[in-house]
């Protein structure tokens, strides 16, 4: 392929010919540009424009929502002792908070295992359940036995006891369980435990059997005498000389001991009382404050008679009763004993303590959890990892001691407070009975056996609210102020100060006006002309961003309907200035916020208001309209509830392995979740225990509860039981059916279920929609969007609802049609994005004119090259053959 150069045989330079033609035709490419660049510069002044507005409509978000108006500072005076938050219900005030105590979890644990893999019994397969609630009554401590006679005569030596590593002062004066209490409770400080006595009681034979007397009348011979004190009293003498029978005698005793004289007025006085008789032998005394009580016997000279003597010789006698101390722990916590000799205070030397004469109330509102551990695995480790797996709120561990039984099953409830304290029992699987060694070793019931350890009560905080003791399951407490959650931290006092966030407010107002400011600034600057730069806007004369400003101008200065009280900006000291900015009197401002705080939520936002306390407004759309709509019930929202067809009975027996088949809020299409088999643990209820037992048990099912589906049970005023589901409105159904144990009927009777209702009803006259408690406004009605919750009360006219929409929610609405996917900036883009592409399809089809032009030149001056070049050619040779000829010549 030979080469071609255009020009290069005739030295024609073709290509500057053909450029220099092109130049020139090229010329009108340049309005093309010109014309797109002017459209680009339109289009990024509207992506300008846009950005303002788009910053302008984020200064509404706040101030949309009624809650910035309702927001509330809490200041506490010692944050390390607690802090608070508040919600809009809160009443601004000052409050005094003493924390008492702080909420804790309880904790128990095993018995030492020598190891964490071996089995535990038979290792048969096992069910562990967990109830929740609350003990109640008796104390957690350790009892003590009657003090020993040596003590009573020799008192506790000096180090013999010690109460959680605090030795207790005792001594030689230290004799009964009287005084050893007053020692032990002069230390509660330090140790944490306190003493309680048991009443000292003489002998219940001191005077006879119990059916016969074995007092023997008291004979006296001459010069002899006989006296019987109790307790240093002088309860019967006799002088010499008597004969039996004529003197002290069981029926002088009790004559004595029966009436109002010298001899009982002192027994009383020393806080002795007189049970029985002699007569029948069954006299005893007793001293509640566990003071020791000596019974002595004196005589001289030759006696007969008395205590156990029949007619021999009385020699005179003396005895001691003592009464027993009892230690408390108030935080529930274990009690360690020891010292040189506890056993001087009738005490056991090591570490325990547990419930004594408590009771388990089981907390409905708790699910009960079940634990299956499976057959092999009822290790200790087997055990804590089946608690763990079962979600059941309790956290399985395992501590060792170190000891040669070191390893400890740990179970801590998940939750704090006192309702939280776990019932725990072993049952084999399918009904069968517990394994001995895993009852023996995980059974606990504070109103029973506990085989486990509490090393940690669950308790309640306490605090007190101005003086009002308060009391809270968990370390967050809500309630004691309306709308106030106080967190302790620490035990102490604190000032907690709920106030008005009227600087959230203040920034909220300024911030917004100060965004319509900048919005202002921008337009003016794209739409304007600037004598300086003798430039303008490329908005200028846009009537678009006319419409945007004036729309926006107009928005501001028309006063907000529905709303009662403040309606425009001007009264809380926002106005317009002459070039259109917007500013705020701060004076103004704060005068509003002081005397008409609750109307400036109105003014900006969507507020709504139900003149019925049981209605509350829980939302709108930008379709509900302002104003004052009537509420109208005519139908109220119900749960679906199963009742007993009869009075429950003092006592219900759930038969072992009982279950029943619980339907509950199923739905249409049916969902298997809703359907469950529910396990009712074996015993014998009162009708609230087992109301309680019902609720928990479906509760605690891990398919109900993780659709959220729970029911409540109670005992009505009738005495019959009522199940209920607590889901509100046609989506809440219940029934029950057998499947093994106690039936259905045999707690409930004949009766049938019934299913729940939604609310119905009208807003402003319109037929509403109801789901649940929830009653919203008609789609196409002024009311559109607009939700009511009808949290109670009765069929009939309910009041009136009143909406209004603040400047902020018109605003977004009415800044959303400007920039949003339909708004006048989008749609002004979009046209504007179409000429550019017309022009540059212009400018594509001219320049491909231009390429077709250029074709042209080229060849023709290619041909004309080529002419040039043949005709050179030709004249060279015509000179060389001329000149040949004349050389030739």
């Amino acid at each position: 392929m030979g080469i071609n150069s255009p020009g290069i045989g005739s030295g024609l330079d073709v290509n500057g010919l053909v450029s220099k033609l092109m130049a020139a035709e090229s010329l009108p490419l340049q309005a093309y540009d010109t014309k797109t660049g002017v459209l680009q510069g339109r289009i990024a002044s509207y992506g300008q424009l846009s950005g303002a507005i788009g910053t302008f409509q984020g200064s509404l978000s706040s101030l949309s929502n009624s809650s910035t108006f309702q927001a509330l500072t809490s200041n506490s005076s010692d944050t390390t002792i607690l802090s608070a938050t508040a919600t809009s219900t809160a009443v601004p005030g000052s409050y005094q908070v003493n924390v008492r105590q702080l909420a804790k979890a309880q904790s128990l644990n095993t018995a030492g295992q020598t190891s964490t893999t071996a089995t535990i019994g038979t290792g048969a397969a096992a069910t562990i359940s967990f109830q929740f609630g609350s003990v109640g009554g008796g104390s957690f401590g350790v009892n003590g036995t009657a003090l020993p006679t040596t003590t009573a005569t020799g008192g506790i030596a000096k180090g013999a006891l010690s109460i959680n590593g605090t030795t207790i002062a005792t001594d030689s004066t230290t004799k009964s369980a009287l005084d050893l209490a007053n020692a032990i409770n002069t230390l509660t400080g330090t140790t944490g435990v306190s003493a309680n006595v048991t009443a000292t009681k003489t002998a219940a034979a001191l005077f006879g059997n119990g059916t016969a007397s074995t007092f023997g009348n008291v004979a006296t011979g001459a010069s002899s005498s006989y006296a019987l004190t109790v307790g240093g009293i002088q309860i019967a003498t006799q002088g010499a000389g008597v004969a039996a029978g004529s003197g002290v005698t069981p029926a002088s005793i009790d004559a004595t001991l029966g009436g109002n004289n010298a001899t009982t007025q002192a027994l009383t006085a020393a806080g002795i009382t007189v049970s029985g008789t002699a007569a029948a032998g069954t006299l005893q005394f007793t001293a509640t404050n566990g003071a020791n009580i000596n019974v002595t016997e004196t005589v001289s000279g030759s006696v007969t008679g008395g205590l156990g003597n029949s007619g021999t010789a009385n020699n005179g006698s003396s005895t001691t009763a003592t009464a027993s101390v009892s230690l408390v722990s108030a935080a529930g916590t274990p009690i360690t004993v020891a010292g040189s000799n506890p056993a001087a205070a009738g005490l056991t030397a090591g570490t325990g303590g547990s419930y004594t004469g408590s009771s388990f109330t089981l907390d409905g509102t708790q699910p009960l959890g079940t634990v299956n551990v499976a057959t092999g695995s009822g290790t200790l480790a087997g055990i804590r990892d089946a608690i763990n797996n079962a979600n059941v709120g309790v956290t399985a561990s395992i501590v060792s001691d170190g000891s040669n039984n070191p390893y400890h099953l740990v179970l801590t409830s998940n939750k704090t407070g006192a309702n939280a304290a776990m019932k725990i029992t072993v049952s084999g699987a399918g009904g069968a009975a517990a394994d001995p060694a895993l009852a023996s070793l995980l059974n606990y019931d504070p109103s029973g056996t506990q085989s486990m350890q509490q090393t940690s009560a669950a308790q309640d905080t306490l605090l007190s609210v101005n003086g009002i003791a308060v009391q809270g399951h968990g370390t967050d407490v809500s309630g004691a102020i309306d709308g106030v959650t106080i967190s302790t931290k620490q035990t102490g006092t604190s000032t907690l100060t709920i106030a008005r966030d009227t600087k959230s407010v203040s920034d909220a107002i300024n911030g917004f006006v100060k965004a319509y400011n900048t919005l202002n600034t921008t337009i003016s600057s794209l739409s304007g002309y600037d004598p300086t730069t003798k430039k303008a806007g490329a908005l200028q004369g846009d009537f678009t961003v006319r419409g945007i400003r004036s729309q926006l101008r107009a928005q501001l200065d028309t006063a907000v309907q529905g709303q009662n009280g403040l309606t425009t900006l001007s009264q809380i000291g926002i106005s317009f200035q002459k070039d259109g900015s917007l500013t705020v009197d701060s004076t103004k401002l704060n005068t509003a916020m002081t005397s008409n705080f609750n109307s400036i939520a109105g003014l900006f936002a969507a507020v709504g208001q139900a003149s019925d306390g049981l209605v509350t407004v829980t939302g709108s759309s930008a379709k509900t309209q302002p104003g004052n709509y009537a509420l109208n019930i005519t139908q109220m929202a119900t749960q679906a509830t199963l009742a007993s067809t009869g009075v429950l009975p003092a006592t219900t027996t759930i038969a072992a392995n009982t279950t029943w088949s619980v339907t509950l809020n199923q739905t249409s299409p049916t969902t298997a979740s809703k359907v469950q088999n529910i396990a009712i643990p074996a015993g014998n209820y009162s009708p609230s225990a087992l109301a309680a037992l019902l609720s928990s048990s479906i509760n605690g099912n891990s398919g109900f509860a993780g659709t959220g589906d729970t029911v409540a049970a109670s005992i009505d005023s009738t005495g019959h039981l009522v199940l209920s589901s607590t889901k509100w409105g046609s989506g809440s159904n219940l029934t029950l059916s057998d499947v093994t144990g106690s039936t259905v009927a045999g707690v409930f009777g004949t009766a049938t279920p019934t299913t729940g209702l939604d609310v119905a009803g009208t807003i402003g006259g319109v037929q509403a929609t109801g789901n649940g408690q929830t009653l919203s406004g008609a789609a196409g009605s002024v009311t559109e969007g607009l939700q009511l919750s009808i949290n109670g009360g009765s069929i009939g006219a309910r009041g009136t609802v009143n909406f209004s929409q603040g400047y902020a929610v018109q605003l977004t609405s009415l800044t959303t049609g400007f920039i949003g996917t339909s708004g006048l900036i989008t749609s002004r883009t979009s046209g504007l994005n179409d000429s550019i592409k017309s022009i540059t399809d212009q400018k594509a089809s001219f320049q491909a004119h231009l390429d077709s032009m250029q074709k042209i030149y080229t060849a023709q001056f290619t041909a004309l090259d080529t002419m040039v070049a043949s005709m050179q050619s030709t004249q060279s040779y015509l000179t060389q053959q001329l000149a040949s000829i004349a050389a030739n010549r």
